[in-house]
């Protein structure tokens, strides 16, 4: 019998099997620890955050980039850097030169992992 007739499903044999499994593996998070890239990624993260960021506080006050690098005192090349979110590479003093010349405040915090 093919189940069809009895008004299950061609493929009600696999709910069974389906139903029972559960997350069995460690998470994504862990998955990337142990092939050393969370790090690497967070890293990655926080900078787009903080690119996107700096973006938007930018384009509210309607500076062009070159008035945002005037204000920092550095280059149209090194504040396209800073806003490039695929580039994870910013110093401390970039961040704060940038936070400034956009009327803020740079604010780190070091919190428990």
């Amino acid at each position: 019998m093919n189940g069809i007739g009895n008004g299950l499903s061609q493929w009600s044999f696999f709910r069974p099997i389906m139903s029972k499994r559960t997350h069995r593996g460690s998470s994504f998070r862990e998955f990337l620890r142990e092939d050393g890239l969370l790090e690497e990624i967070e890293a990655k993260a926080l900078k787009r955050a903080i690119a996107l960021q700096l973006e938007l506080l930018r384009k509210e006050q309607s500076l062009s980039k070159s008035t945002l690098a005037l204000r920092m005192n550095t280059s149209r090349a090194a504040v396209d850097r800073l806003l490039d979110t695929s580039n994870p590479s910013v110093t401390l003093i970039t961040l704060e030169k940038a936070a400034r010349a956009l009327k803020r405040k740079l604010k780190l915090e070091l919190v428990p992992a």
